[in-house]
């Protein structure tokens, strides 16, 4: 865990203005605590029968630990592409890659109960795969693939469930962009 914990701290990530430009980098956790904008990526992958694969976030997680969210996400490390960032990502979380494409770019701010604070531009990816998750445990509790309109109704039901980004993507920019 202490290694984990290191790793967080040293790990760096890019730092925007407003319009998604890039400023400089910053160590992750710093950044977090700082609730300094930065870039991210959500991916949202759906199987041939338009379910979206959800996966449950590891209860170790620096934050929202045990919330349902999007197929993968993270952030890109310094010099490093946006959408190789999102391959590398889903590969190291869910066990697979797929073809993807970016679909729309959102800025959202949360605040957690543990200090944290994601301040962040979203570039939402999407992609298609019919074949095996293998997830890494490290990164994901559960994983399950689930309609987007029972998505929908269970957001309204127990939005305590989900991660705040999640939730953004799913009810207030989904409609507007086709998958």
């Amino acid at each position: 865990m202490m290694k984990e914990k290191e790793d967080l701290e040293n790990k760096k990530i890019i730092l925007v203005n407003e319009n998604d430009e890039q400023i400089g980098v910053e160590e992750k956790m710093k950044t977090h605590r700082d609730g300094l904008l930065h870039r991210c990526f959500s991916i949202l992958v759906f199987n041939s029968k338009e379910e979206l694969l959800l996966q449950k976030r590891a209860d170790g997680k620096y934050h929202c630990g045990g919330l349902w969210t999007n197929s993968c996400c993270g952030h890109p490390e310094p010099n490093e592409e946006i959408n190789e960032a999102a391959h590398r990502r889903l590969q190291e979380e869910m066990g697979f890659d797929c073809g993807l494409k970016e679909k729309f770019v959102f800025h959202y701010r949360a605040e957690f109960d543990n200090g944290l604070i994601e301040n962040e531009i979203d570039h939402v990816f999407v992609g298609k795969y019919d074949k095996e998750v293998v997830p890494n445990a490290k990164e994901v509790g559960d994983f399950k693939f689930m309609g987007l309109e029972d998505i929908k109704k269970d957001i309204i039901i127990n939005p305590n469930i989900y991660t705040p980004w999640f939730k953004i993507i799913i009810t207030e920019h989904w409609g507007r962009t086709d998958h």
